[in-house]
């Protein structure tokens, strides 16, 4: 069993910035890749940043430029920097871990979502 938990988001005005956290725990021999994905209402959820256990990290266009995503490897946390906020930002953001099992068996698994708005 894996468990992902998500802190941050919030409201913040255009221009502003906002920074996530992710941890994960529980039981498995590794972590491969740690990622953020979005969805707004009415759309699907996308890929906006992904960091693996190589440190190669991977962006949407939308978010290159003006978000961040880095891991600290010794807590199991991913951390998702986001600056020069947007409207189109808007948007319910969850975490996402790529972790080997016990038994060998690759899981993906979702953290419960936070809301980020960006309103004047």
């Amino acid at each position: 069993q894996v468990q992902v938990v998500e802190s941050g988001g919030g409201l913040v005005q255009p221009g502003g910035s906002l920074r996530h956290s992710c941890s994960a725990s529980g039981s498995f021999l590794s972590i491969n890749a740690m990622g953020w994905y979005r969805q707004a209402p009415g759309n699907q959820r996308d890929l906006v940043a992904r960091i693996t256990s190589e440190n190669r990290t991977l962006y949407a266009d939308s978010a290159k430029g003006r978000f961040t995503i880095s891991r600290d490897i010794a807590k199991n946390m991913v951390y998702l920097q986001m600056n020069s906020l947007k409207p189109e930002d808007t948007a319910a953001y969850y975490c996402n871990v790529d972790t080997t099992g016990l038994d060998t068996i690759i899981r993906l698994t979702w953290g419960q979502g936070t809301q980020v708005t960006v309103s004047s």
